[in-house]
C-alpha cells in the first residue's frame, strides 16, 4: 500500500537502503582484508616494514598501546618499530606499562622514538626506553619528575552550607581529601610517596639512556628543555621528523632498500567515545581518581 501512494518516496527508501548495504558490505571486505593482513594505512611501496605506534595526548591508558606494540613485534613482517610521541605525559601506571613493554621489546626488534611537538615527562618517560630518540630542534621535552595535586572544596562547602562527614578506619585512609585542610603528617607523607615516583622516573631514564644515575638527577628538577639542548645533555640521540626516525629504524634493523612505514589496524570507536573522546571506563576512572592525581605530567596550570 505504501509503495502504491508513495512510489517517488518508497524509490528513494530502496535505493539509501541499498547504497547503505553497499557501504557496509564494502566496509565489511575492507576491514576483512586489513585483518588478514593484520596492518593498516599501509604506505605504498617496495622494501620492509616499520611498525609506527602513535601517542598522542594525555596518557591515561595503556592498553591499546602496549597491543599494539606487541602485534608488531610478533609480526615477522616488520623489521622494527617507530614510537611517534606527542603527549604531555600523563599518569605513572600507563607510562611505565608502556616503557616495560618497549624494553621487552627492544630485546627482540629495533625500537626508536620520534618525538613530535612535546614528549615531556611521560612522554619522555617511554622514549627513554627506545634504543634511539630522535626529536626536533624545538620539541618540548624533558619535565623528568612528578606532579601531585588537588583542589579544596571546604571553604566553598563552607559559605553554601555543607558539612562533609567522612568516617574512616586508618588516619590516611582520606588523605588528599578535597573537604579538609590537609594536615602536616600528610603533607610528608604524599612528599615522601611523590620523591619515591620521582626516583622510579629517574633510574628507569638512567637505565633506558645508558645514563650514570647521578647524572640523570641533577636535571630531573621538572624543567622542559628543547629537543636540541636535550641531545647536548644525552637525553636526545639525534635531530630529526618522523621520516627520518623510520628510516633509522630500518636502517637498525638491516634494511637496505626502501623503507616502508605502516600503522596498526584502527579499531571502530564506540558511538560513547566518539561523543565524548573517552571510553567509559576512562571517564570513570577520572571520576573515582578526581580527588588525587598523581602523574608524570607537564601541565602547567592545570593538574588535569
Amino acid at each position: 500500500m505504501f509503495s502504491r501512494r508513495h512510489p517517488y518516496l518508497f524509490f528513494l527508501l530502496c535505493m539509501a537502503s541499498l547504497m547503505a548495504g553497499v557501504v557496509i558490505l564494502s566496509s565489511l571486505m575492507i576491514a576483512s582484508g586489513m585483518k588478514a593482513a593484520g596492518l593498516g594505512r599501509l604506505v605504498d611501496g617496495d622494501g620492509s616494514l616499520v611498525g609506527v605506534v602513535e601517542i598522542f595526548g594525555p596518557i591515561s591508558s595503556s592498553d591499546d598501546i602496549l597491543d599494539q606494540i606487541r602485534k608488531f613485534r610478533e609480526d615477522d613482517s616488520v623489521s622494527a618499530i617507530v614510537l611517534r610521541i606527542d603527549s604531555p605525559g600523563g599518569a605513572v601506571g600507563p607510562s611505565q606499562e608502556i616503557y616495560q613493554e618497549v624494553r621487552k621489546t627492544i630485546k627482540v626488534k629495533k625500537v626508536v622514538a620520534s618525538m613530535g611537538s612535546i614528549a615531556a615527562s611521560g612522554g619522555y618517560y617511554i622514549a627513554a626506553a627506545a634504543d634511539k630518540i630522535l626529536a626536533n630542534p624545538g620539541t618540548i621535552t624533558g619535565s623528568i619528575g612528578v606532579i601531585l595535586g588537588y583542589t579544596n572544596f571546604r571553604e566553598l562547602l563552607s559559605k553554601i552550607g555543607l558539612t562533609p562527614v567522612v568516617i574512616k578506619s586508618g588516619k590516611y585512609k582520606d588523605i588528599g581529601s578535597p573537604l579538609r585542610e590537609m594536615t602536616g603528617e600528610e603533607e610528608k607523607f604524599l612528599q615522601d610517596f611523590s620523591d619515591e615516583i620521582h626516583r622510579q622516573f629517574i633510574s628507569d631514564v638512567a637505565v633506558g639512556r645508558k645514563l650514570e644515575r647521578d647524572v640523570v638527577a641533577a636535571i630531573a628538577d621538572g624543567r622542559i628543555m628543547t629537543g636540541e639542548k636535550a641531545r647536548s645533555l644525552g637525553l636526545v640521540d639525534e635531530m630529526g621528523n618522523l621520516e627520518d626516525a623510520v628510516e633509522v629504524a630500518g636502517r637498525l634493523a638491516g634494511v637496505e632498500g626502501k623503507v616502508i612505514k605502516v600503522y596498526p589496524l584502527e579499531k571502530r570507536l564506540s558511538w560513547f567515545r566518539y561523543v565524548t573522546g573517552s571510553s567509559p571506563r576512562e571517564i570513570l576512572n577520572q571520576i573515582l581518581h578526581s580527588e588525587l592525581f598523581a602523574g608524570y605530567m607537564y601541565a602547567p596550570g592545570d593538574m588535569k
